[in-house]
């Protein structure tokens, strides 16, 4: 699993945290690579198998990624005109969030 950037806080504890969620980081995962295996995205956002899995199912319940099984794997199409889903940012398509951190133009749909 990775690791996560740690800070100290004012009583000298530390934390983890990180500007992305963990459905962020599933997304961009995906975005990057559409055909990976659920246990690849896992190690690549050092979360359990398991709680990706119930992340791409958000994720594809709210239209932000289509899953299509090819074969024995899935293959995944993320919709970068959905918007975020905090009511400050709503008006922003994560196409802008892809386009930073992939190689894709922000108004492409990502898929292999």
């Amino acid at each position: 699993m990775s690791d996560m950037a740690t800070t100290a806080g004012e009583n000298g504890s530390s934390r983890n945290w990180t500007f992305l969620t963990n459905h962020g980081h599933v997304l961009l995962a995906i975005a990057r690579n559409p055909t990976a295996r659920l246990r690849d995205v896992a190690d690549e956002v050092g979360v359990t198998e398991r709680a990706a899995q119930a992340i791409v199912a958000d994720l594809e319940a709210d239209g932000y990624l289509h899953r299509t099984r090819v074969g024995r794997r899935n293959e995944y199409t993320v919709n970068p005109s959905g918007h975020f889903r905090h009511p400050a940012e709503a008006a922003q398509r994560i196409g802008a969030l892809l386009a930073l951190f992939t190689d894709e133009p922000a108004g492409d749909s990502t898929s292999s």
